[in-house]
Parts: C-alpha cells; structure tokens; sequence
C-alpha cells in the first residue's frame, strides 16, 4: 500500500502548473513565439550581476571542501548573521543569527514552520485570494484550512471577517503581502487593524496566535510604496523569505525563516523550527546559495522591466474593457473576467493562445491571474490577443 494522500497530489499537479505543462506541449506544436503564457511567476529578469560575480569568486577562491560542504543544520553562521544585520539596519529589529534558520526557498519555509507550530485540533486562516498551495503545507501538517475573504475591490485585510473567522482553534494566520495573486500590499492601516485583532484574540483564548508572513515579493514594489515589515507590528510573527524572486533565483531554492525575538517563547519556537526541519529532511540548506547570501542581500533584478509591462498591461487592458486590479508590488496582475465562471474564460482564452490562470485554486471566483514576468515583447505581441477576446465578449 502507498499513501492515498500522496498519490492524489503527485497525480493532481495544482492548476497553475497544469497551465504551464499545456503551454510547453502547445508551443512544440505551433511555434514559441505564437503561444503567450502568462501562468508562471518564473522571472523573466536576469539575477543582479553580483550574484553571478560572487558564485565565480567563491569557487575560484575559497576551498571546494568547505564550500560544497555541509554547514550546521540550521544554516552557515556567517550568512545568518549577514541576514540577521540586513534586518536590524533595515527594519530596525533585534534579530540575531541565532532566530534565523535557512531553508530550500519559501515552500520550505511555510511547511517548516507549520510542521513547528500545528498541534492537533488546529486551524490556519488564510486570506483569499491567496497561493494555492497554502492549502496543502497546511493540511499536510495537520491543520485545517479556513479561508477568509479580502476586501472586494481593494482586497485589502477585511478585518470585521477576519474576527468572526478567529476562534480557539485558530494557531495562525497566512499572510502575503505584495500577494500572490492580486499584486496588492497590505497597508499600514490593514496591518494595524490585523494585529490589534489578533492580541485581542491572544487574550480571549489565552494562547499566542501567530502571524506567518510569506514575504517573497517583499522588495519587487512600484511607485515608493512601502511594505509594512509585519514582525514590527505584531509580537508573535515568523517570517518566510526566499530570494527566488528578487534575486530571479528560483531554482535554486534559496530562502529563510525569522522568528522574531518579539515572539512568545521565541527561543522554545525556534528550536521547534529546527525540529521541524530534522524530521522533515530540510537541514542544510545548499551550501554555495547560502554563502553568496551576505553579497547579495538587498539587492534586486532590474525591476523597471516589471514596472514597464505592469503599466503597459494595465493601461491597454482597462482600454479593452477590462477591469484589473492596479499592483503595487510582485509581478501579477488580477482581471475580473468576463463571465461568471474563470474557467470557462480561460478555455476561452486559449483559442487566442492566451494562458492565463483562473481564480479558482486561490480562494476567490470570477478572476484571471497573469503573471506579468515575462519579456515586454510577448506583453506586446499578446496584446492583439486580449483585444480579440475582448471582442468576443462584446466589450469592443
């Protein structure tokens, strides 16, 4: 016998990866430059120079043994340390090395982390729209999954929501800001309202609630908005970070987890990450992508590429009709299809090799996810493309 569990998701891939498979398979048959796939976050921007520059250097000189070696399980010291100094003189933290704990990316960093704070019996909120497979670290570690709707329109926090959600059972709340799917960052207002709510609620049921921040996107804004650092609102907050997608490193799966020192029990909480992390298999982040960490933090890919086609999406596409939600950060862009069911849109959208991704999978209905990290050429050559099917549903 195999695990039924298991064999459901390996056979079931989520929705966006489908998407993405279809789009290989099509464009082997009709030619690259004629498909326009929008379902991957996959940048399109190449890694800043100094990330390549400290690869070399680090193999040219620093001894092979040590450098493909093992580092302790929860990390190379001197690259928490790098992240830890990057926090403090950015967010004004007190984090140290010894509350960082390097992971393979961001995946690994959620499922660490709910693997150290799930006990049976509990429940993780997630606010909706949110990343698909948020749902299944969560229920992998034993949790129940309640969702919570954002805002309409704004899809900002819906607080009044949010509290008639939060109960006894809730350990923690998901947030991703800028979000995957909508490109939104939460304001300093929802971030407010969301941590009054919680220690409210910490008191009620005598118990910490925690807050897990999936910051990815954290540095990829437009415009000067500015990211609320969560950690500095809200005491019981862990941090999720992976570089993927500011330092356009995704397979290499490079990332970390800060429990703030504000946390409850904060040293208890991270020695239960590194448990998580021992039975789980993820010890020993790799190696070589760790110590090109302390070179390269805070920097970024050229982001005005994404500026340009954010701006130039946005602005062709409202002239077509369609009604998007304007991201301040990321590299996606959320549009309200044209009928009720985002399925049907989207397979309606294929006729014109578009491959956009429907609402579904994350929480909400009646939208369309496109991933806007592609070349400004493809943005151009598609824009014919979502002027048909705008036609086609009679908004031209």
């Amino acid at each position: 016998m195999i695990s039924e569990k298991m064999l459901a998701l390996g056979k079931k891939s989520s929705a966006i990866r489908e998407i993405f498979e279809y789009g290989k398979k099509r464009k082997a048959e009709i030619g690259e430059e004629n498909v326009f796939d929008f379902s991957l976050g996959n940048p399109s921007v190449c890694p800043p120079p100094v990330v390549n520059e400290t690869i070399k250097k680090l193999v040219e000189e620093e001894n092979p043994v040590l450098l493909h070696g093992y580092t302790s399980a929860p990390g190379d010291m001197e690259t928490r340390k790098a992240i830890a100094a990057y926090l403090a003189a950015t967010y004004g933290t007190d984090d140290t090395a010894e509350n960082i704990y390097m992971t393979v990316g961001a995946a690994a960093s959620l499922t660490v982390t709910l693997n150290a704070i799930v006990c049976e019996g509990d429940e993780v909120i997630v606010l909706a729209p949110y990343f698909p497979e948020y749902r299944v670290f969560a229920e992998n570690a034993g949790a129940k999954l309640v969702e919570v709707p954002c805002r309409e329109g704004d899809f900002q926090v819906d607080v009044e929501k949010l509290a008639l959600a939060v109960n006894e059972h809730t350990k923690a709340v998901i947030i991703n800001s800028p979000n995957n799917p909508t490109g939104v960052v939460f304001s300093e207002e929802s971030i407010k309202a969301l941590a009054t709510l919680l220690s409210a609620k910490e008191k009620e049921y005598n118990h910490p609630i925690y807050i897990i921040s999936d910051e990815p996107y954290r540095e990829l804004v437009y415009g000067g908005v500015k990211v609320p650092y969560t950690a500095n609102y809200y005491g019981n907050t862990i941090s999720c970070y992976s570089f993927s997608k500011s330092l356009s490193l995704p397979g290499e799966r490079i990332g970390y987890i800060c429990v703030s020192k504000k946390c409850e029990d904060w040293r208890e909480l991270f020695f239960a990450v590194c448990g998580a992390g021992r039975a789980l298999g993820f010890v020993c982040a790799p190696s070589l992508m760790q110590k090109i960490v302390p070179a390269c933090i805070g920097k970024t890919s050229d982001t005005s590429i994404y500026d340009t086609n954010r701006k130039l999406l946005y602005r062709e596409l409202t002239a077509y009709g369609y009604e998007c939600v304007n991201p301040d950060g990321a590299f996606y862009m959320f549009v309200k299809a044209f009928c009720e069911d985002a399925g049907e849109f989207c397979e309606a959208a294929k006729k014109h090799e578009l491959l956009l991704v429907p609402s579904d999978s994350f929480g909400v209905t009646g939208y369309v996810r496109i991933s806007y990290c592609v070349t400004t050429e493809q943005i151009e050559r598609a824009l014919p493309a979502f002027r048909a099917l705008a036609k086609d549903y009679g908004k031209i």
